[in-house]
Parts: structure tokens; sequence; C-alpha cells
């Protein structure tokens, strides 16, 4: 069972930045394409952003927006960086690892960091 860590997470006021580190695997960090996540109290989970072993990445809303993710495979680490943070960024942040075999999927999350953005 592999195993991720986030974090990074914590109190900042509206207008500043976080950044999320998520740890993992040679394992995961050679092979699965990795994404963070988040869920705001009472929402469900919703992905951000995913990222390949080999660094391309995907947003789900426009990459020119607020958010960042990049990956260090030679240090095992993953990271999220959220600029002009605003009251509805208040979330539970996940990181996540995923591997498609042939014919099946290997999938792990982590426990997940804190984002409170608040005056």
């Amino acid at each position: 069972q592999e195993e991720l860590v986030e974090s990074g997470g914590g109190l900042v006021q509206p207008g500043g930045s976080l950044r999320l580190s998520c740890s993992g695997s040679v394992n995961i960090f050679r092979m699965y394409e990795m994404g963070w996540h988040r869920q705001a109290p009472g929402k469900q989970r919703e992905l951000i952003a995913t990222i390949t072993s080999g660094g391309m990445t995907n947003y789900k809303e426009s990459p020119e927006g607020r958010f960042t993710i990049s990956r260090d495979n030679p240090k095992r680490m993953m990271y999220l960086q959220i600029d002009d943070l605003k009251p509805e960024d208040t979330a539970m942040y996940y990181c996540n690892a995923k591997f498609e075999f042939p014919s099946s999927v290997s999938e792990f999350w982590g426990q997940g960091t804190q984002a409170t953005v608040s005056p």
C-alpha cells in the first residue's frame, strides 16, 4: 500500500498564497499520474488539476487561473501553488496518484491538508 502525505495547508487571509506539498514513494513518482482535489464543507470532492509522470498538466479550469500544479520526481514531491486565495477556496485538499494497468487501476489518496481562507 502506497502512502501519500500532504502538507502546507493553514489559515491564510484573502489575497494570500499557499503552496501545498505531497510526498510519495519512488514508485509513485516514476509511474503514476498525480493530481490535486479538494472538498469544501458540504460539497463533493472536485478535481483541481493533474500532472503526468512526464510533467504534462491538465487543469479543470483555465491554466491561466490561480492554481499551478508541479512535481519534482527526484525529490518525490508534488506541489499545488494557489494564488489570490478566496474564502471559497476553503477546503480539504487531497493528493491523488493513479495508474491504469491493462486490466485494472491502481489509485491512492492522501489524508488531506486543510486550507482555510479568512480575514
